[in-house]
């Protein structure tokens, strides 16, 4: 059986795309040694890094604007696909072709451009839209993270549900309580980082909700002592539709003194930061999984999230799921002065994350080609 996958995200790692099809192919790798890979590679990638051995790579040539992004999703990578042979032609994002000579699968990790208008604000974006949900009909499989994010496939796009599988992600190893902890205190001294935080990480769109997390810190901001809330991501260009202002919001609610907004981190050090935070917090309105929650667990500390369908569906009782911003407060101040609850919920996160391995996702994605392979 030879798969070739689309390789857009290939050299963009830190996306969730990019992590996604990365570990996808190192685990296929060890799942299914003799399974015959190839990786389509675009324009701007010539040089790719970490890619596992015995994958064939083909390189593109083209531009890499969005036009040219556009014509490599439905052009360059079906035709290479058929010219290399392949059996199954794997999209690790949404990005279905309208045609191919080979069998399709796509993972389509979310819906939020059909939940969230502001995602497609302009002419572009609503026909890049129009174009992948109207070529979802035209796979053999689709492939997507969480029972919850199944379910809106099936809402917004009409897709008959046993075409669809869900495949939970896995957890990196390096998401551990004393994985390189030695290194903890450097990493704390590199942010300035004080002796206790509640920390967020992650982007600030608009489906992230980071308002939500505001507004429950002003609850926290009145206790005695109140930890600071640092805030990890690169911050966006403020005021946009998709990225209301969020720094702005925080002054309006007077957090000013309670908020650390600590900019981009490095990858490498998101270890680090999980394990040195006293509380995790998620505010998510939506998410096609929500990876961050589970690697904080997986980094032994305890995690707040808002109570959306895929927390519910991923965390199960090993997480505080909270529906306002005043329960999410409660949580986290219970986290900070109960220590008996606190061990109790940083033990039940580490047995909650251990259930997702790389391993399975690669097996469950196996599983899916030698299904389409027999019909």
């Amino acid at each position: 059986m030879h798969i070739a996958f689309n390789g857009w995200f290939w050299n963009k790692p830190y996306v969730g795309s990019g992590q996604y099809v990365r570990q996808l192919l190192h685990t296929l790798k060890r799942v299914a040694p003799d399974l015959n890979m190839s990786l389509i590679l675009p324009p701007d990638c010539p040089n790719p890094d970490q890619v596992p051995d015995g994958v064939n790579i083909v390189p593109t040539s083209g531009s890499a604007n969005k036009l040219g992004k556009v014509w490599f999703e439905q052009r360059t990578f079906p035709k290479l696909a058929g010219q290399v042979n392949a059996d199954i032609a794997h999209v690790p994002y949404w990005a279905t072709p309208l045609t191919s000579p080979v069998r399709l699968v796509t993972s389509i990790l979310d819906v939020a451009p059909l939940i969230y208008p502001e995602y497609a604000n302009n002419l572009g974006g609503k026909l890049y839209n129009a174009l992948v949900r109207a070529t979802s009909g035209g796979n053999a499989h689709i492939i997507t993270l969480s029972d919850a994010s199944k379910a809106d496939i099936i809402n917004y796009l009409d897709v008959p549900a046993d075409s669809i599988t869900a495949t939970h992600l896995g957890i990196d190893a390096r998401f551990h309580p004393m994985l390189n902890a030695e290194n903890d205190r450097a990493i704390r001294q590199k942010y300035n980082l004080p002796d206790e935080f509640v920390l967020y990480m992650g982007g600030y769109d608009i489906r992230k909700n980071v308002k939500f997390l505001l507004d429950a810190y002003t609850f926290v901001a009145k206790t005695e002592d109140a930890i600071p809330l640092v805030l990890a991501g690169r911050e966006p260009e403020w005021g946009k539709s998709v990225f209301p202002d969020m720094r702005h919001y925080a002054e309006q609610l007077e957090l000013t003194d309670h908020v650390i907004w600590l900019g981009q981190v490095d990858e490498d050090d998101k270890p680090a930061l999980y394990r040195l935070a006293s509380v995790f917090v998620s505010p998510s309105a939506y998410e096609g999984f929500g990876l961050p929650v589970l690697e904080a667990m997986a980094s032994g500390t305890p995690v707040v999230a808002s109570d959306i369908p895929v927390y519910q569906e991923t965390l199960g009782g090993a997480a505080f799921l909270a529906e306002t911003p005043a329960r999410m407060a409660g949580s986290i101040i219970a986290l900070l002065l109960q220590d008996p609850l606190r061990a109790t919920m940083i033990n039940q996160g580490l047995a909650q994350a251990t259930q997702y391995q790389w391993r399975k996702t690669a097996q469950a994605t196996l599983n899916v080609y030698q299904q389409v392979m027999a019909r």
